[in-house]
């Protein structure tokens, strides 16, 4: 079970890396799935905010035939949901206010993912402001929590986890000018002791290395491994052990 092991990891304090694949944007896969085994991430992402041509199943049935690593859907929406994949992060974007992303989507999902077996993981979704808008606060219609309120986002992570939520997710968005920082990331894991994810513009292996210092017990690498593939390795360096 995915679940489990992600509790099992963080029990360990064993960092792990998981790469967000844009089923858009897979010139880099091949790349990083012909690493040995032991430079490969824990587990593989794949969604997008927007997708130009659907092709989230072939991705999946392409990472699954080339290695044993869990492939979880990071649906945008309905549409990007398949049979074929080990999991699903079941994504409440607790950080805004659009009934559409904590509920509404969610309804029309539902049908489809009790037919299948996917194993599914309630994600409470942070969008924290990077610097610049992004494709996930325009597209969600949402507004970032403000990268200096750090206790916004604790109070907003409590909530979550008090909903159920097993996972928290904070995330500046794709391509983002910054990660979110070392401060809320400290606030949100005094606050919280789910397993938390971070993600969305961590460029150096220096910055996911500090992240994870700072409490995050996942790291999600994206838009970098596009134009750096072989970074897939440093990473994994940088943040075992800590």
């Amino acid at each position: 079970m995915i679940y489990e092991e992600i509790l099992k990891a963080k029990k360990q304090q064993r960092k792990q890396l998981f790469v967000l694949v844009d089923p858009d944007k897979t010139g880099h896969l091949e790349n990083i799935l012909q690493q040995p085994e032991h430079e490969l991430p824990d587990a593989f992402l794949v969604g997008g905010t927007l997708l130009e041509e659907n092709n989230t199943q072939a991705v999946v049935e392409f990472i699954k035939k080339a290695c044993r690593k869990p492939v979880i859907l990071f649906p945008g929406n309905p549409s990007q949901l398949c049979s074929n994949a080990d999991g699903l992060l079941l994504l409440s974007l607790i950080s805004g206010r659009n009934p559409e992303l904590l509920i509404g989507q969610h309804v029309l999902a539902a049908p489809l993912i009790h037919k299948s077996k996917l194993e599914v993981i309630s994600v409470g979704y942070i969008l924290m402001d990077s610097g610049k808008p992004t494709a996930v606060s325009y597209m969600s219609n949402t507004v970032p929590i403000p990268a200096d309120k750090p206790q916004i986002a604790a109070a907003t992570a409590l909530a979550g986890t008090q909903l159920g939520l097993k996972c928290i997710y904070l995330e500046g968005g794709s391509g983002g000018q910054q990660h979110p920082s070392t401060e809320v990331i400290k606030a949100v894991r005094a606050f919280i002791d789910t397993p938390l994810l971070v993600g969305g513009g961590i460029t150096t292996p220096e910055q996911a290395r500090n992240i994870c210092k700072a409490g995050a017990d996942i790291l999600v690498g994206g838009t970098i491994f596009e134009h750096e593939p072989n970074l897939v390795a440093e990473f994994i360096r940088a943040i075992r052990p800590l």
